[in-house]
């Protein structure tokens, strides 16, 4: 069941009006996409906020626009980078039935076994372009590296088939690596443990 958010059309584009409306928590966002022609609307921040906590970054709303409901994914927004304040977003109307593409965020779950016995963890990939089912469309990808020693590699190929989406990058491509420690590391942690030695002696 998809949340519900109400939006109301924009009407007057001069400043007076977006100054008004910002004043009344309102920020400005246009719809688009199936069935909808483009419409330049308000949306309420703290509702809007609300609503992306509660169905994620990729989550389908029910956007409400004058007695209408079109089934709809954030496509995109901004925030003011000092305020934090949300600037504008882009929704996209969609069939639930229909494929969409678009980035999904990586989870890393567990402590590798590597990175305990003093190796570094490297994240190239922190999100991976997925194609799938509107309804069925993933929030984030969690990838176990608990697993992992130093020197080994986790890979898209490694995670393609655990997952009910197409993923859309070659199988070589490392998600996480799991490198050796650097010889300074490993001196200053010998040098460390040596002294530490010394002192109980």
């Amino acid at each position: 069941m998809s949340a519900v958010l109400e939006a109301k059309k924009r009407n007057s584009f001069q400043r007076s009006g977006l100054t008004q409306n910002r004043e009344e928590g309102n920020f400005p966002a246009v719809v688009y996409g199936k069935g909808v022609d483009s419409e330049s609307v308000y949306v309420n921040e703290s509702e809007f906020l609300k609503t992306i906590k509660e169905v994620g970054r990729n989550g389908v709303i029910s956007l409400k626009m004058e007695g209408q409901k079109y089934n709809v994914i954030l496509q995109d927004y901004h925030q003011d980078p000092l305020k934090n304040d949300i600037v504008h977003a882009d929704f996209l109307a969609v069939d639930l039935s229909s494929d969409i593409t678009a980035n999904v965020r990586i989870d890393i779950e567990g402590e590798a076994i590597g990175a305990k016995e003093g190796g570094v963890l490297q994240q190239p990939l922190f999100e991976l372009s997925v194609t799938a089912k509107v309804s069925e469309f993933p929030e984030n990808i969690t990838v176990n590296v608990s697993q992992l020693g130093i020197g080994a590699t986790l890979t898209v190929g490694d995670i393609r088939s655990q997952c009910s989406f197409e993923i859309n990058h070659e199988d070589d491509e490392t998600i996480v690596s799991i490198l050796a420690p650097r010889s300074g590391e490993t001196e200053e942690t010998e040098t460390a443990e040596e002294q530490a030695g010394t002192t109980e002696e």
